[in-house]
């Protein structure tokens, strides 16, 4: 593909050189660079690709996009081959080379995007199995995993680099996919991943404390969310929960067609729990009946969205529902294994204030006489300010805590405590435990529970790894609660 095709619409300023070199790949990582690529200086956080731009020619690059005019010049003198491309801002420039080079694909598909706090990876996944099961072709970019039709690939970032989405938006249509369900984070938005992409619909989900530790303030966190629906094009729809105070705010400002959805108010679509227990809810979805497996009020709510998206995008409302009555809830999002003497592991996901609330609130609500146990820690090197908050939800709605690891990474485990600890009064740390080592601490909270009592391991949901200093290890909660079981039961005998 000439480089002309390529950078059409990326915001270049400037070039230098033959614009009508082919270009056989494209790339922001200088070690990846081949004869015929061309190589996108792209300024991070941890590098600046502008350091690696005389590398990148070294290694046979046809083509520089770049943003820092000091940068080209320190590079020194090279070889008239090369054709510069300078632009205002690298990282958007990235994002619409990477949709150009793979031929647009986002136009191709019926591409639909949720962003929030809580709730995008339940709500894509269950959009993707509802739609696959009304007889279409579908794609999805998630948290979990990333799928071209059946085919499963694994998923390093909620919202992945450029590059890597439209590659695999590109085997979606080759695969003859026709629709595309995607998460969109916050940082994606404000690192520019999703520029240049057709979405053809956008969700929001709820806003709570989450990612601080890079925005710095909630309303920085508000702003980079928004920025995803101020950018949705005029035939578009826009799909927001008005339940959550920034609800309206998000769609301010939008060009797309506003719909909204509630569980608590007028709304163009609405929905309430008329019984719940631990196998599923039935719903009142704009008044009609409809069972699901999922439990809990914040499930209400991804139910809502995706009914309200189906119906949005075309789907009749009777086969909507009876496909929303067939769906599985996404993996590790209130999963629950049953074991001896009755007791109960809830595993879930949860990792920030609300969405551990939310989850402490439906198992109570769901059986008010069981005992109620919380384990979870805080991830290492993230958001500190959230470490209280939590030990405070735990406190509210918990009879036992114990404190555990999470994905410490280069932090020390018994500081991330001692921060969770602070949120907890005499009270909260007296019925609380606190061990480091989570296998240990799920162990003790799964042999020490009383009949019939739930237990709710928060924080992981499907991982299968803990990161410890700098190291992946394979840790994956179902296999653990399983065996401690057995042995449980063998103890029994």
């Amino acid at each position: 593909m000439d480089i002309r095709t390529i950078i059409a619409g990326c915001g270049a300023v400037g070039t230098e050189g033959s614009l009508d070199t082919d270009i056989r790949a494209v790339t922001d990582d200088s070690r990846k660079v081949t004869g015929g690529t061309m190589f996108v200086a792209v300024k991070g956080f941890a590098a600046d690709g502008h350091d690696y731009i005389r590398a990148a020619i070294d290694k046979g690059a046809s083509a520089i996009v770049y943003e820092d005019e000091a940068a080209r010049q320190a590079a020194g003198q090279v070889q008239d081959n090369v054709t510069w491309i300078r632009t205002e801002s690298s990282r958007h420039a990235l994002a619409v080379i990477a949709s150009n080079f793979y031929g647009n694909p986002s136009g191709k598909l019926t591409l639909v995007g949720i962003t929030g706090t809580n709730g995008k990876t339940t709500t894509v996944t269950l959009l993707y199995h509802l739609f696959r099961s009304l007889g279409y072709e579908c794609g999805l970019l998630s948290t979990i995993a990333n799928y071209v039709g059946t085919r499963c690939s694994e998923a390093v970032n909620t919202t992945s680099d450029p590059l890597t989405i439209n590659s695999l938006m590109a085997d979606m249509v080759e695969a003859g996919c026709q629709y595309c369900f995607m998460e969109v984070s916050s940082i994606g938005i404000e690192q520019e991943r999703v520029a240049g992409l057709r979405f053809k619909a956008g969700i929001f989900s709820n806003l709570t404390h989450d990612h601080l530790d890079y925005h710095k303030t909630f309303a920085e966190y508000l702003r980079c969310k928004k920025l995803f629906f101020d950018n949705l094009p005029s035939d578009a729809v826009a799909i927001t929960n008005i339940d959550d105070k920034n609800g309206r705010v998000m769609v301010q400002n939008t060009k797309a067609e506003v719909v909204t959805y509630s569980c608590k108010s007028i709304a163009d679509h609405t929905c309430r729990i008329i019984e719940e227990s631990f196998d599923g809810m039935q719903l009142s979805i704009d008044g009609k009946e409809c069972w699901t497996s999922l439990i809990g009020q914040h499930n209400a709510y991804n139910i809502l969205a995706i009914y309200t998206t189906a119906v949005c995008l075309g789907a009749g409302e009777e086969e909507t529902l009876i496909g929303i009555s067939k769906l599985k809830s996404a993996p590790g999002r209130l999963e629950t294994i049953r074991g001896p003497r009755y007791i109960s592991a809830v595993i879930d996901y949860a990792h920030t204030p609300d969405a551990m609330e939310n989850v402490l609130r439906t198992l109570r609500e769901i059986a008010p006489e069981r005992e109620l146990t919380c384990l979870f820690g805080c991830g290492g090197d993230r958001d500190k300010t959230k470490r209280p908050e939590m030990a405070a939800v735990a406190q509210k709605m918990a009879d036992r805590i114990i404190v555990t690891s999470d994905n410490s990474r280069t932090e020390k485990t018994e500081d991330i405590m001692e921060d969770i600890k602070a949120g907890m009064d005499i009270k909260g740390r007296a019925r609380s435990l606190f061990i480091a080592d989570r296998k240990e601490a799920i162990r003790t909270a799964l042999m020490t529970a009383p009949d019939g009592a739930t237990v709710l391991l928060a924080g992981k949901g499907h991982e299968t790894y803990q990161i410890i200093g700098r190291e992946k290890r394979h840790f994956d909660e179902k296999e653990i609660v399983t065996e401690i079981f057995r042995e449980m039961e063998a103890a029994d005998m």
